[in-house]
């Protein structure tokens, strides 16, 4: 079962900001421009999570007068007001009434950089009440160190002397009948039930290394405001879907067509486990000769996208161009600037993700995909279908450069 919402606290008061949250909550601070939630909310999203309650309190009315019902942030999202403080676990059983079957849990103040589609997968398979993403720091000091067997997690260990280790990373994927482990508010799902939960066995968790950044302090909010906005100018993987993400059988538009290339599934996986955005670039001349819909094609984009989530991986988004200047019916059948070798989907791409087309990369199966991406500065890589490996050609082309060109292996805490 995928998971589709998330429940995100937001209701702290934010004491050790001092006045700067007398006026504004925490996750409202302003980073970069635009309020710190935000960031999580479009994480969030592109991750296929269509719902999100937030968990307020303080100012709670400045949370919602911004984000309303969502809609502008392409989510639905509802409030659960915590009156008087209640602790995490007291936030999260006010919310139990709304809960689905499976959801995310996560601090709204603070921005961890994880698959999230790998975690929920981790709790599913093994069928426990969660799964936590941990985080590996310098200092287990400063936090509490969790010690895991394999991916069961055995104790929490209180701060102790300084030492490299597993911490919290302030994210779970957790099945409903948490809500049975909920003590009486006021109670800390650290501190009073994730114990309880691991000496059952009924809690795992796997360790990632992604962008991790606290603004509970002043010098974390402080430094928040250059490193937040560049984490979101990502990296990215444009591919072509047609022969490289897919077999070309000829007009793919159904389930029972789609057959995955070499290595597809783990490439994507792969980019997404690095922090890199994967995005489809692909012409759809099926639509401009009449073979299947706009709609029919959405629709069967999303089916991938739940083929690869039901792995862990996913795709962040995909552009499409429905014309074709010679074979197209009445209005698709035109000269136009989005069909490849033309780079109108790319110029798209690049303005709605804030690429850097020097931390981007084209892989293609024919001339025209490579031609649309150099208009734009884009690095294009040629795959053939019969014999290269998609995974292969993304750990040799593009993944190592990414650890160590563009700042993807230089996380802050």
């Amino acid at each position: 079962m995928l998971i589709t919402q998330a429940v995100v606290l937001a209701g702290g008061m934010g004491t050790r900001l001092g006045e700067k949250s007398r006026e504004r909550p925490k996750p409202m601070q302003m980073v970069g421009g635009r309020p710190f939630l935000e960031y999580i909310i479009w994480n969030l999203k592109r991750h296929g999570v269509t719902d999100v309650l937030l968990s307020v309190g303080h100012l709670a009315s400045v949370i919602s007068d911004y984000f309303g019902d969502g809609y502008r942030h392409g989510v639905r999202i509802s409030y659960m007001l915590e009156e008087r403080p209640a602790g995490t676990a007291g936030a999260l059983a006010l919310c139990a009434s709304a809960l689905n079957k499976r959801f995310y849990f996560l601090n709204g103040d603070t921005l961890f950089d994880i698959n999230f589609d790998d975690l929920a997968l981790l709790a599913q398979k093994s069928q426990v009440i969660g799964a936590l993403a941990l985080r590996s720091v310098e200092d287990v000091s400063r936090y509490g160190e969790v010690i895991l067997d394999g991916a069961v997690v055995k104790q929490f260990h209180e701060k102790q002397r300084p030492r490299s280790g597993l911490v919290s990373g302030g994210i779970a994927a957790f099945n409903r009948e948490i809500v049975s482990y909920l003590p009486p508010p006021p109670c800390s799902i650290e501190r009073d039930v994730f114990p309880g939960l691991a000496s059952k066995g009924q809690l795992l968790a796997r360790g990632y290394d992604g962008f991790f950044l606290d603004i509970g302090l002043p010098d974390t909010l402080e430094h928040a405001q250059t490193a937040i906005p560049a984490w979101k100018r990502k990296p990215a993987i444009l591919l072509d879907r047609d022969g490289v993400l897919n077999i070309d059988n000829g007009y793919v538009c159904s389930p029972e067509r789609f057959q995955w290339t070499t290595g597809a599934i783990d490439a994507v996986k792969a980019a997404n486990d690095a922090g890199v955005l994967v995005l489809i670039i692909t012409n759809q001349a099926g639509i401009a000769r009449g073979y299947y819909s706009e709609g029919q094609f959405e629709s069967f984009m999303q089916w991938i996208n739940v083929q690869l989530r039901k792995q862990g991986a996913h795709l962040d988004g995909w552009y499409h161009c429905p014309h074709h200047p010679t074979h197209g019916i009445a209005e698709l059948k035109v000269e136009c600037d989005c069909r490849k070798p033309q780079p109108g989907l790319f110029k798209k791409a690049i303005a709605e993700w804030e690429l850097n087309p020097e931390q981007c990369v084209m892989i293609g199966d024919k001339d025209t995909d490579l031609q649309a991406a150099s208009k734009c500065g884009i690095k294009g890589i040629r795959f053939d279908p019969t014999s290269d490996d998609l995974l292969s050609i993304l750990k040799r082309n593009f993944l190592p450069a990414m650890s160590t060109s563009t700042g993807l292996a230089n996380y802050c805490i």
